[in-house]
């Protein structure tokens, strides 16, 4: 068992008893989110044999979790892949710019950092009060992009999560009239790179503890004096009301993303509606609006899929 996974074994007044609990608490923690993350990359072949991960790391606890777990799985995993962590020093005020390359030299892992003074940009471009999440979003995508091409990077990984992956779904429903989410893999906007989200199916409630189990240096997102996203911060309040009140509620609609119907929607340009015709033979999935029997909560991992296969079968469920 890694030591590193229960810190509090050692902590004045603590029984033996109860840090065997921490510990094995911890570690089954740990063999969750591997299995998660080596499920993810297995269904939509996120990493293929060769590659060279850029690991977009922000100082926040989803991108050190990221990193962390990628670095475990690379041991095991069925074939070699490098990986090279990145941060983009935005030359916010009170940033410690000496945190990060503190840490990935303790580690080992090789990085780069990126200094570019797109704090300045936005302070000037955004007018005082509006939040500057999304502009700030853009310039750092397209930067990440460039220093992906730079340092030959095959695929950008980034640290989005189940709850992110959820909220922008909500976000895009509730705002922007769209059925549209945030894919656990994608082509850049240039066109240029493959962008992943390994952390697809790890829930954030799991990535806070994971962060105090490992004492990861955080590095908080308020340095700039940005405003927080209200509307996903409604979003965000509202799955939580759902998981006290509607065990399971959240989950099933996760799934739902995976388990689509175009014909059961109303898109003209995903499904041929105006040219259907009876065809004079039973269809298990015709005229049925509401599926009485309940749906699985997990997608599985891909038929053939050597990674997710080899991972899952190293970090089963308890």
């Amino acid at each position: 068992m890694n030591d590193r996974l229960h810190p509090a074994a050692d902590a004045v007044g603590l029984s033996a008893k109860q840090a065997e609990k921490i510990a094995y608490e911890n570690n089954k923690l740990h063999k969750r989110l591997c299995r998660q993350v080596g499920q993810a990359i297995g269904d939509f072949n996120m990493i293929e044999d060769g590659d060279k991960v850029m690991v977009c790391l922000s100082g926040g606890k989803d991108s050190y979790a990221l990193l962390d777990i990628l670095l475990t799985l690379r041991e095991r995993a069925p074939i070699h892949f490098d990986i090279v962590a990145v941060n983009l020093d935005q030359k916010q005020p009170n940033f410690p710019a000496d945190v990060l390359p503190a840490y990935l030299e303790k580690i080992g892992v090789p990085y780069h950092i990126e200094n570019q003074d797109t704090y300045s940009i936005v302070k000037r471009v955004v007018p005082e009060g509006k939040t500057t999440c999304a502009l700030c979003s853009r310039l750092r995508r397209g930067i990440l992009y460039r220093v992906a091409t730079e340092l030959g990077a095959t695929k950008v990984a980034l640290g989005h999560h189940r709850d992110d992956i959820l909220e922008t779904f909500f976000l895009n429903m509730f705002f922007g009239a769209k059925l549209k989410g945030m894919p656990p893999k994608l082509q850049s906007d240039d066109g240029k790179q493959i962008v992943i989200r390994p952390l697809a199916y790890v829930k954030e409630a799991d990535l806070i503890r994971y962060a105090e189990v490992k004492q990861f240096p955080i590095i908080p997102c308020d340095l700039c004096g940005s405003q927080e996203n209200l509307q996903r911060k409604q979003i965000k309040g509202l799955m939580r009301e759902w998981e006290k009140k509607f065990p399971g509620r959240v989950d099933n609609i996760f799934s739902a993303l995976s388990t689509v119907v175009p014909s059961h929607l109303m898109d003209r340009e995903l499904f041929g509606f105006t040219g259907l015709q009876a065809t004079g033979e039973a269809d298990a999935n015709g005229d049925i609006a509401f599926d009485e029997e309940p749906c699985g909560t997990g997608a599985g991992p891909t038929e053939g899929s050597a990674f997710g296969s080899q991972i899952i079968s190293l970090f089963p469920a308890d």
